[in-house]
């Protein structure tokens, strides 16, 4: 007689991504637990990096909008001013682990506190904070265990003085200066977070643009807004080395140019939290660390998956929640769970970036007919209520059927207007639904309206 599983499913890690598999699971009739090692619940996405970064984010913004910034100067206000922000970023992060628990013990969820690595495609040994060992079986196993920030072993990361997306999050003292080497989406959120708390701010890139893979006309809007906050670029520039001095830190680029810093952040990517898992006892095959997935999240072991940053681009909480709920659909019915096929971006810079769909570059590089809409925050009422100057929102169409190609948003609540766009886009919308529709006035969701105007202006007058 076959012996019954420990679970139905057992899930590694507590980010959003096995949060939600859980929840799925759970809404199923199915025993799930979870298997978490950090003594805390949510993962990176809620302790170390999505909204820790954008709870200390809204406190610098605010200082922007309050015309705070020559006050940020004062050293004294500078640190209140950061343990103002850490306060608010701890009080936020204790209130969604506390939403988190209660909606996992609610659903019958279990927690299971300890690490995790296979004995074999049903078997997980668990090492408990005590030191404890035990196995654990299912029939299913998700890994929703994440990401970390790269540390190459020739930056002399500190947790002090040579910081990575983390460690920064623990700072108690605001540096007089900062450099930043990278210039993604990560690199990008502190730039605007410690130039906007009064921090003298440099990036080093080695591309031409920050953000490279963005519209060049978005980019330029938040360019300008670091160059307004007194950011220093040094873009097609590698660093050769980073070393840590009496008086801080010393940079040597492969140009030869040295930058003298409080402070380093290294901001150039992130790697898989995979290697405890001993995944090879389980066969499954692994490349540098990620986890080779099908369309259901599946990885070569039948009953075996994996779902949010273990499985590389696009990486982000939104999607990883999304993927998770997928993941066990499939693995429990056989449903296929149809993703949206055009998922929103967004960088929490300040002003925020935010994105669905293509670039005018990938436009052009499948060689599709297009036109381009664009109206500027300052165009609309609402705009000019808010004082948003540079703000500007820009819809792609393709000029033989009129449909969305993408939208591309900069400014304040880009993150949340991005939604209107993207819904148009996965309901086979045209520009003038967007024309036809009616939008609370004042607001800067009628920028879409306007830009949509310009968009049929354009195409009318090409007849």
């Amino acid at each position: 007689m076959e012996m019954r599983m420990d679970y139905d499913i057992l899930i590694i890690g507590s980010g959003p991504a096995g949060q939600h598999a859980a929840w799925q699971a759970a809404h199923m009739g199915k025993r799930a637990a979870i298997i978490e090692r950090k003594p805390q619940l949510g993962g990176a996405g809620l302790q170390t990096g999505t909204i820790p970064s954008k709870a200390l984010r809204e406190v610098a913004y605010q200082l922007t909008r309050s015309g705070g910034m020559r006050q940020a100067h004062d050293g004294r206000s500078r640190h209140g001013l950061l343990a103002d922000a850490v306060r608010r970023k701890q009080g936020v992060i204790a209130q969604q682990e506390s939403v988190i628990l209660q909606r996992l013990l609610r659903s019958g969820v279990a927690l299971i506190p300890g690490e995790a690595s296979f004995v074999d495609a049903h078997t997980l040994q668990v090492v408990d904070p005590a030191g404890n060992i035990r196995n654990i079986t299912a029939d299913v196993i998700l890994l929703a265990s994440g990401s970390r920030p790269r540390r190459p072993g020739n930056v002399p990361f500190d947790k002090k003085t040579v910081l990575d997306s983390t460690s920064i999050l623990n700072l108690r003292h605001l540096p007089d200066s900062l450099l930043v080497v990278g210039g993604g989406v990560i690199a990008c959120e502190f730039v605007s977070i410690f130039a906007a708390l009064g921090v003298q701010v440099s990036v080093v890139d080695s591309h031409a643009q920050l953000l490279e893979y963005l519209s060049e006309d978005v980019v330029a809007v938040l360019a300008d807004s670091f160059l307004d906050m007194g950011v220093k670029f040094y873009m097609q520039e590698r660093v050769a080395e980073i070393c840590c001095v009496e008086n801080g830190t010393r940079t040597t680029l492969e140009s030869g140019k040295t930058i003298h810093a409080d402070a380093v952040l290294y901001a150039q990517g992130r790697e898989p939290n995979s290697a405890g898992l001993q995944v090879a006892r389980a066969g499954i095959v692994a490349k540098d660390g990620w986890i080779a997935v099908n369309q259901h999240f599946q990885t070569n072991v039948a009953n075996i998956f994996a779902v949010g940053d273990l499985i590389g681009r696009p990486a982000l909480a939104s999607t990883g929640m999304e993927q998770g709920r997928a993941a066990v659909l499939y693995a429990f019915g056989g449903e296929q769970h149809v993703m949206a096929e055009n998922l929103p971006m967004a960088v929490y810079t300040i002003p925020e970036i935010s994105y669905v769909g293509k670039t005018e570059k990938e436009v052009q590089q499948e060689n599709i007919p297009y036109l381009v809409g664009r109206v500027y925050f300052r165009d609309s009422a609402r705009g000019q209520i808010i004082g948003d100057a540079q703000g500007m929102l820009k819809l792609i169409v393709d000029t033989r059927n009129e449909k969305l190609l993408g939208v591309h948003i900069v400014g304040e609540q880009a993150s949340e207007l991005i939604h209107i766009g993207q819904l148009v886009m996965n309901l086979n919308g045209t520009v003038r639904d967007l024309v036809a529709n009616v939008f609370n006035y004042p607001t800067l969701a009628e920028c879409y309206k306007l830009a949509a105007l310009d968009c049929t202006h354009q195409l009318e007058n090409s007849l």
